[in-house]
């Protein structure tokens, strides 16, 4: 084989390559093309996901906002448990002064 052969059959070979190449990625991309209908079905689903989405973070902040809320009415009804506490506690000191003064002036 001498050397214009030898190019000759390299070129044939390389373009029979190419061409079953081209052919292949052709023969593929005709294969898993996507439909129309199928993108439209995408479509809705990506639609359904965004919404849901959107609920769940309104969801969260509502609840979230929620706690806030009943986090500052427990600290207010602590608040006022403690200062009603405090007042029976003063009621008491002073009830028991007073026994103990009515006490003293019944004996003397």
């Amino acid at each position: 084989m001498n050397r214009t052969e030898f190019v000759i059959a390299t070129a044939i070979i390389l373009f029979v390559a190419f061409a079953l190449g081209w052919f292949a990625s052709w023969l593929i991309h005709r294969l898993t093309r996507v439909s129309r209908a199928d993108m439209g079905e995408l479509e809705q689903m990506a639609q359904a996901l965004h919404e849901a989405e959107e609920n769940r973070d309104q969801t969260l902040a509502y609840y979230e906002h929620r706690e806030a809320e009943l986090s500052t009415q427990l600290n207010q009804s602590e608040a006022e448990l403690r200062a009603a506490m405090e007042g029976l506690r003063d009621a008491r000191h002073e009830a028991e002064e007073l026994r103990a003064y009515i006490e003293r002036m019944q004996q003397a």
